[in-house]
């Protein structure tokens, strides 16, 4: 479809037609002539099309009202009245995206799909959400979403008062995000830069404030902002415009008339202040201490200073070399130096901090980063560093792998500037110009002024430091709740239970089937042929055994060298991840630290090392384990891939205490940081290595022993130095051999020939013939609590499938129904729990999770009742046709070039079948109702046998009645 400047098309008229190249397409930018609604489309020929609508939502209070809506608009609207539409999407379609997103000024509510009806499907459901949704007839979605009273009857038999509590999704969420001190640090950071604007409230919600929002000015709130003249659609991809935008028009825009007249909040910019100096006390643990500098940058509206910002603090922050962190990290302020530009808002932030900060280190900070940043201004900073930079910044920009669909961090990108300027709609997409002009001025100082005006002669910064104290009992949740408690009458006791029997049985009633059938699905026929992985070859006349896949890449070459290292004893496999950790961030025999950073930072796009241990299907015995070497360039840095990576890998030099102490602090707290952060993952790892090696392996990689291992390390540092610096050498010179290993590459033949004339043997040595040395020790079942500083807890609970029958394509498609039927049910709408899932792999090992939870005993329970629930599933055909359709789209769902080739390289070292996907997929295809009743039995296993484990809140760990071996992680 054609579009000239000028005309209307369905109601829209086109203002802008140019071409994008950043995108390999075009930018066609409308407005709605009768709705005001605007509309961006970024058309090319991406198969995976996506759509958003967003609006401007700048919050007025912490109440976390936008945040609130953004849940609660997705259970029910007039076209599409049951009570979980959002769920029945996940469930049904073929989605490659399916979210919605609060951030501080806006709110966004994008999908994504291969499929261009599914995609229409997907917009109707949502464009009727967010203008039509039920809120305004169904109270129990406020109280189920954002908060309600609950209250426990006494118990006297076990000795538990009556009490009354909190509960709510959002709530429960909140509570889990605001006990990460570096959530608090940058709520309290924006507040003190911009008290007289949005900024200065935290748009998901306070929990201290949550509770303060009334139905009422939820209702009021959406009725002012949820409106088409306050709305940003954006398209993506190979879409059918004539068809979206006709719908879009006849259905919604030319139709829907806004509620009430006063339209949105403001979003306000501040004016400066200078040296704002705050600091926040919370109830956390001593390791948790955090401080950072807030420099703002400017406004939304110039693109190009926002960009050189990102740019600035790569070259001055981004890796342990960097100027200004290497200078903090010598002045031992903390555990690590971080800095991030926070950006996608009206005055974006440069943010430079330190985790794990040592206590009153606040003004030594400011006077280190402005005392290097004056000096760098009047030295000069090193062209080679920026160069550096200005490299990473375009690779990542050039290659485009967010993880997720294109069109929604698109979208993300074209609202960074058009939210704040009519006239920017596609401003944030445009890099490429941008990037030539910083190159160009290189040599005329143009980051030396920069760093100048952001810095040095700053007129709008803070500094904010969050202060651990010891957490109160309970805290001030406790006593407000005690209090409310006290003063209630019977009368008011009973109007809270009444209230959630209404809940109950809101959250419990069935969808009636003549609303679930207004719902539009795809059916098993829509799904169309499958689409294999185009085959790699095993070629053997390279100098190296070396797979192929030749992929369309952007001419960004991918490669992959994978080292044997069965030959190991168990007493190494730590060492293997310190060896990983420092590989590429230390000196080699003929570069320093610095320049080794900046060497490999300019030439190539990206150097990882990492062990990774891999398992037979359905046979958790058979382990391979093998170290991983990935790294990338553009394809005019060809010869640099060839060189680079094996020059690092066998030359560095593991003499270098004081760095090598930086990185394992920096790596002790990241952990400390994930055990908080994402607990549903340590915990189910955990649960994992009670029951398989290969976990137990994994477990002692970069899991919890992993982290005792480190601690102890640190704790005796200076006598072990030099039996570990020993070690990695040792470790260095027996991995890093030609025996045993494979190279994997993906980009063009032409560009596999090159490599290979570059990279000969690698300048390997030849090595010794691989024995294979490793013993792993039998899993031992522990159930462990670990008391992690946070507000929520993590709850895992799994067993081995295998002796119940073997893996097969039935089990993602009963993983759908588990997790976004009976499971997003139980645990998360009634138990107020973030996240919750199920998952089988392909080694036998079944178990459930879930995430930011308030709930142990009762997930734990919920879980046990999950397979009487599933030996009695009885879906209608449309549901059992969605179940498949939403699980083959999964598997059909495209990825990018280098994940293909990661997938078929796992499948090349398990010896799978060539043909394994694709009988997968014909398994799902061919899954009933009986099949996926029979799963039950691995359900009853984790039931009867099942091993559990928790990350989280020690009150929650205490007050549990679930037999629990305690431990405190972090001060054991």
């Amino acid at each position: 479809m054609a579009f000239e400047i000028g005309e209307t098309l369905h109601g829209f008229c086109v203002s802008s037609v140019e071409p994008l190249s950043e995108i390999d397409g075009e930018a066609i930018v409308m407005r709605h002539e009768r709705s005001g609604a605007r509309l961006l489309f970024l058309k090319n020929e991406d198969e995976n099309k996506a759509f958003s609508i967003s609006f401007k939502t700048p919050p007025k209070d912490s109440t976390g009202v936008f945040h609130i809506l953004e849940h609660s608009v997705l259970c029910g609207s007039e076209k599409f009245p049951v009570k979980e539409p959002f769920v029945n999407l996940l469930k049904t379609s073929m989605q490659t995206f399916l979210n919605a997103m609060t951030f501080p000024d806006k709110t966004m509510y994008p999908v994504a799909s291969t499929n261009m009806q599914d995609l229409m499907n997907l917009t109707d459901v949502y464009m009727d959400a967010v203008l039509r949704p039920n809120i305004y007839l169904k109270r129990q979605l406020f109280e189920q979403e954002g908060w309600h009273y609950e209250l426990d009857e006494a118990d006297e038999g076990a000795g538990s008062p009556e009490r009354l509590r909190y509960n709510g999704v959002v709530f429960n969420e909140m509570k889990g995000a605001l006990s990460d001190p570096e959530d608090v640090l940058n709520y309290e950071l924006n507040k003190a830069l911009f008290p007289n604007t949005c900024y200065a409230f935290e748009s998901g919600g306070h929990p201290r404030k949550i509770p303060t929002l009334t139905y009422e000015d939820y209702l009021d709130t959406h009725a002012r902002h949820y409106r088409l003249d306050n709305s940003y659609i954006i398209l993506y991809g190979d879409i059918d415009a004539d068809r979206m935008l006709g719908h879009l028009d006849e259905e919604y825009l030319s139709v829907i008339e806004p509620r009430v007249e006063e339209g949105p909040n403001p979003i306000g910019i501040q004016e400066p202040l200078v040296n704002m100096d705050v600091v926040v006390p919370m109830g956390t643990a001593p390791e948790n201490a955090c401080v950072a500098l807030g420099y703002v940058v400017g406004t939304a509206r110039d693109f190009e200073r926002v960009l050189a910002t990102d740019v600035l603090l790569d070259a001055l922050l981004g890796g342990n070399e960097s100027p200004i962190k290497r200078a903090l990290l010598d002045e031992e302020l903390g555990g690590n130096v971080f800095s991030y530009l926070m950006d996608s808002q009206a005055q974006p932030v440069a943010m430079i901090g330190v985790r794990n900060a040592k206590p009153g280190i606040r003004t030594r900070l400011r006077e280190v980063v402005e005392e290097q940043a004056a000096k760098l201004v009047q030295e000069g900073i090193p062209r080679d560093v920026l160069n550096a930079s200005l490299s990473q910044i375009a690779f990542m920009l050039r290659e485009r792998d967010r993880g997720i669909a294109d069109g929604v961090p698109l979208a993300m990108n074209a609202m960074a500037g058009w939210l704040y300027d009519e006239d920017m709609p596609t401003t944030y997409l445009r890099y490429e110009e941008p990037l030539a002009r910083m190159r160009e001025g290189l040599e005329n100082g143009y980051f030396e002024r920069l760093l100048d005006e952001l810095i040095v002669k700053s007129n709008h910064k803070a500094l904010v430091e969050v202060l651990p104290t010891e957490p109160e009992g309970e805290g001030e949740e406790a006593a407000e709740l005690a209090e409310k408690l006290a003063s209630m009458t019977e009368a008011d006791k009973q109007a809270v239970r009444d209230d959630v029997a209404l809940l109950r049985k809101h959250q419990e009633t069935p969808d009636a089937p003549e609303d679930v059938a207004k719902l539009p699905m795809l059916h098993v026929s829509d799904i169309g042929p499958a689409k294999p992985d185009p085959a790699f070859e095993v070629l053997e006349d390279t100098p190296l055994t070396c797979l192929f896949h030749e992929l369309p890449t952007r001419h960004i070459d991918y490669v992959y060298h994978y080292f044997d290292i069965m030959d190991l004893d168990w007493e190494d496999v730590p060492y293997l991840t310190l060896l990983s950790v420092f590989t590429g961030r230390l000196a080699t025999a003929t570069r320093s630290a610095a320049e080794v950073d900046v060497w490999t930072r300019q030439h190539l796009g990206s150097l990882h090392v990492a062990a990774e241990p891999l398992v037979a299907e359905d046979d958790p015995s058979k382990i391979s384990y093998r170290l991983v070497v990935a790294a990338s360039a553009v394809a005019e840095e060809i010869e640099s891939l060839a060189s680079i990576p094996m020059e690092v890998c066998t030359s560095t030099q593991f003499d270098d205490a004081g760095r090598m102490r930086d990185i394992l602090i920096q790596r002790r707290v990241g952990l400390e940081q994930a055990f908080a952060n994402n607990g549903h993952m340590c915990a189910s790892s955990r649960v994992a290595s009670y029951l398989m090696p290969v976990a137990v392996l994994a477990e002692q990689s970069n899991g919890v022993d992993y982290y005792r291992f480190l601690k102890d390390l640190l704790d005796h540092y200076d006598e072990r130095f030099e039996g570990l610096k020993a070690k990695l050498t040792e470790l260095q010179s027996r991995i890093f051999t030609r025996n045993g290993l494979v190279t994997s590459f993906v980009g063009s033949r032409e560009e596999l020939d090159a490599y290979w004339r570059a990279a000969g043997d690698l300048g390997l040595p030849e090595g010794e013939e691989k024995v294979r040395r490793l013993v792993i020790p039998e899993p031992v079942v522990k159930n462990e609590a670990f008391i992690v500083p946070t507000d929520v807890c993590y709850v895992s609970k799994g067993t081995m499938a295998s002796s119940v029958g073997s893996y097969s394509g039935l089990w993602p498609v009963a993983s759908v129904a588990l997790s976004y039927n009976y499971l997003w049910s139980e645990v998360r709408v009634k138990g107020g729990a973030y996240g919750v899932g199920f998952r089988r792999t392909t080694a036998g090992f079944a178990r459930f999770h879930t995430y930011r939870d308030p709930n142990i005993d009762e997930s734990l329970r919920r879980f046990d009742e999950a397979a009487a629930w599933l030996a009695a599933f009885e879906p209608t055909q449309d549901e059992m046709e969605g179940y498949i359709v939403s699980t083959v789209a999964t598997h059909d769902s495209p990825i990018k070039p280098k994940h293909i080739a990661r997938r078929q390289d796992t499948a090349y070292f398990r010896d799978d079948p060539v043909d394994l996907r694709e009988r997968r997929r014909e398994e799902e295809l061919s899954a009933t109702p009986q099949s996926i009743r029979d799963c039950s039995a691995v359900l009853q296993k984790i039931a009867d046998e099942g091993a559990w484990c928790v990350f989280g809140n020690e009150n929650m760990i205490r007050s549990a009645t679930t037999p629990l071996n305690v431990v405190d992680l972090l001060n054991e």
